[in-house]
């Protein structure tokens, strides 16, 4: 017997599932009518009713209660077969694509320690920020703040809070000027950034307070900004996260603290992390020292205080 298009099965399956052609319709992303026509094509290819329509509801006949425990199975079948083929090679690492401040001020420092917790996993890490096209670049998972869009399909799991504030090198600006941010603080310029070019704005709105009115030179890149801030330059935006070390080691002050900024850091996958053991882990350890470097930097920000000035 010739078999019938693949397709009208996958669609009877679906509405067979749901007892319902809206829903299956809305879970294969077409229209009632094209499943409708579908179901027909299937019947018409068997020369049996799958469905009984009645008072507006469909229910399955015989037939059609045979046929869905075939395409039940084999479906699931189909599923857990790719799922298989999909898991990494023993040993394969895990490609991870990251933004370069973060890669660069907080993430490397800390991989040593995911190498001692998950020796097996090795994370070879490329630096790049924006949009990412995982097949192309054979990227299993890129770790962004979520200032952009993404492709729907793709999986976000969230990471941690963004809190920034004015960071600088210790002593450059007297505390109570930092507080009220007013004047321009004692000459101290405005340092910023062409990767984050509306930074003290969204600090200045989020704290509450004015931004320094004296501006001063504008880096390429944000990581420029802060180490500008360290070599005593100006005062410019940190994030806690990456600012968290320098802080530690006194080359930074926070002297108003960090506040939200209403943004946040995710990992981004094309399938859920938790169908790839490498990266279920490192998601794990990611959440954790990120709560760790926040705590660090700015105190308990998980315990919800919009700043917390030290």
């Amino acid at each position: 017997m010739k078999l019938p298009p693949l397709n009208t099965l996958r669609v009877f399956d679906a509405a067979a599932r749901h007892l319902a052609f809206g829903k299956a319709a809305e879970e294969l992303h077409v229209t009632h009518g094209a499943v409708s026509r579908q179901i027909r094509l299937l019947e018409d290819a068997l020369g049996l009713a799958l469905f009984e329509r009645r008072n507006r509801a469909v229910f399955l006949t015989d037939a059609g209660r045979q046929l869905f425990e075939v395409t039940r199975a084999l479906f699931e079948q189909l599923a857990a077969g790719l799922a298989k083929l999909r898991q990494p090679a023993a040993g394969a690492p895990l490609v991870l694509s990251c933004e370069p401040t973060i890669a660069m001020m907080w993430l490397i420092p800390r991989l040593p320690g995911f190498q001692r917790d998950h020796p097996g996993v090795q994370v070879h890490l490329y630096a790049a920020g924006g949009p990412v096209d995982f097949a192309a670049q054979g990227v299993d998972v890129a770790l962004r703040r979520n200032d952009f869009d993404w492709d729907a399909a793709l999986h976000a799991e969230r990471v941690c809070e963004e809190w920034t504030g004015p960071v600088c090198r210790p002593g450059l600006i007297d505390a109570a000027d930092a507080v009220l941010a007013v004047d321009d603080w004692g000459g101290a310029p405005a340092l910023s950034s062409a990767t984050r070019p509306l930074a003290w704005r969204h600090w200045s709105c989020a704290a509450g307070v004015k931004p320094p009115r004296r501006t001063g030179p504008a880096y390429e890149h944000f990581y420029l900004s802060l180490q500008a801030a360290a070599a005593g330059l100006g005062v410019a935006i940190g994030s806690a996260l990456m600012a968290c070390d320098a802080l530690r080691d006194r080359r930074l002050e926070a002297p108003c603290g960090f506040t939200r900024d209403g943004s946040a850091y995710v990992l981004l996958s094309p399938r859920p992390c938790s169908e790839d053991p490498r990266a279920g882990a490192f998601l794990d350890w990611l959440r954790r020292e990120a709560a760790a470097s926040l705590r660090d930097a700015a105190g308990d920000v998980a315990g919800g205080a919009q700043s917390v000035a030290s």
